[in-house]
């Protein structure tokens, strides 16, 4: 830890910087950028200089699953804080876990305080319904108070319209966001993957589309009765992407994100049954990966995650029916993103979707390289080629389908306030 920082020769990242796309020396002194300049000289700072470094705004995960408390066997904060900062995050949105609930304040406040003395930041989201039952409201003011910085029930989707309908007039108190996972498990209660011909070929029970649009527009509907704010977290289809356009030109406050995976693959890489591209709601056709991309593209889709969900061994290597649906991807979904989608929205649309829109949908403050604010950076090098492995994996779990896969693009490290994580 130092108190000086000189970044020297970066190339900035900002579109809310008067300093996008510029090559500039960054002064970081006691946790705040305080001089940006061309060429800069002090003594006894920490220099950070290589060639083709990009500087951002420190990157947000939307969506993450970090397991503690109750499945410390899977992740704990400790590994999956370390994974984030090797994947370029300064914060993260932490879903609550299920056992136990993360349904009050002292739940909350657990996971706020972890990460105060480390180079990231916790903002844990509170449970809607008690005990994460969907029964009744829980103490959503006082994890509020507390924190928490939206509410959901994570991936126990809403089946009561009257408690979501509460819950969006309840917030509205305190301009609380509800995250919604539309996916009503009634229509396939046994799915395993997209319906379709693939899943045909394979003989196994699919998740149709229609699981996902029967919650998703009900949802939209009930936030518009009540004017409340919604983030559809995970959205899969050509057609949500559709709606959610609709909903927007219609003035409604709502949001949406999908994930790193669903942009990049579809139901295909499913055919050889390797389960750690089993997701819910699942990986979905070619067209509909097309529809997410035109959907990120235009502003329909505001956000990128990586959805991490980290799973143990006896949760994956079983038979693929009986596989746990999730992939890890907090330490990847960047690079993923400077590999593939770098030609399609450009870094700028990379870094508005991964560290600038999860914050402003959070309400939360938004870090801009400028002189006289607080260091949030994300330091990264968009052409270095490199390969991910098992040795580089800082997660306890393993279920990834992306070990040995050549990335172009890598995370170098982060800074925040006047802590440096580096990636050696």
């Amino acid at each position: 830890m130092s108190n000086k920082i000189l970044l020297k020769k970066v190339c900035i990242v900002d579109p809310n910087s008067s300093y996008n796309g510029k090559e500039m020396d960054v002064l970081i002194e006691d946790g705040n950028i305080t001089k940006i300049n061309k060429s800069i000289s002090i003594d006894k700072a920490e220099l950070i200089q290589e060639k083709g470094l990009h500087i951002c705004p420190g990157l947000f995960d939307f969506s993450v699953d970090f397991g503690e408390p109750g499945y410390e066997h899977k992740e704990t904060l400790q590994s999956g804080c370390e994974a984030a900062m090797s994947g370029g995050f300064t914060g993260f949105g932490l879903n609550p876990t299920d056992t136990p609930p993360r349904d009050n304040k002292s739940a909350v406040a657990f996971c706020k305080n972890f990460t105060k003395n480390l180079p990231i930041e916790a903002f844990p989201y509170g449970a809607i319904s008690k005990d994460m039952k969907g029964e009744q409201l829980a103490e959503m003011y006082d994890m509020f108070k507390a924190g928490a910085v939206a509410f959901t029930d994570f991936n126990k989707p809403i089946k009561h319209s009257g408690l979501l309908s509460r819950a969006l007039l309840y917030s509205k108190n305190f301009n609380g966001l509800i995250i919604s996972f539309p996916h009503d498990q009634t229509i396939a209660p046994n799915g395993q993957m997209n319906e379709g011909i693939n899943s045909t070929k394979m003989g196994v029970e699919g998740i149709p589309a229609l699981s996902e649009k029967t919650f998703l527009n009900r949802d939209l509907f009930i936030n518009e009765y009540n004017e409340g704010r919604i983030h559809f977290n995970i959205i899969s289809t050509s057609s949500s992407v559709e709606d959610i356009h609709k909903a927007k030109k219609s003035k409604q406050e709502v949001s949406c994100g999908t994930s790193i995976y669903h942009l990049l693959f579809d139901d295909s890489m499913l055919l050889d049954f390797n389960s750690h591209f089993k997701f819910l709601p699942p990986l979905r056709t070619s067209n509909d990966r097309n529809s997410l991309l035109n959907g990120l593209k235009n502003g329909t889709i505001d956000l990128i995650t990586s959805n991490h969900q980290p799973n143990d061994i006896e949760s994956t290597q079983v038979e693929f029916t009986q596989a746990a649906f999730g992939a890890i991807g907090t330490q990847i979904a960047f690079p993923l993103a400077l590999t593939y989608l770098k030609e399609f929205i450009g870094l700028e649309g990379i870094i508005t979707k991964m560290a600038i829109n999860p914050r402003s949908i959070l309400h939360l403050d938004m870090p801009i390289i400028k002189e006289n604010h607080k260091a949030n950076i994300t330091i990264f090098n968009p052409s270095t080629k490199w390969t991910f492995t098992k040795k580089d994996n800082k997660s306890i779990s393993e279920n990834t389908p992306i070990f040995d896969t050549e990335f172009n693009g890598k995370v170098f490290g982060t800074i925040l306030n006047n802590q440096i994580h580096l990636n050696s």
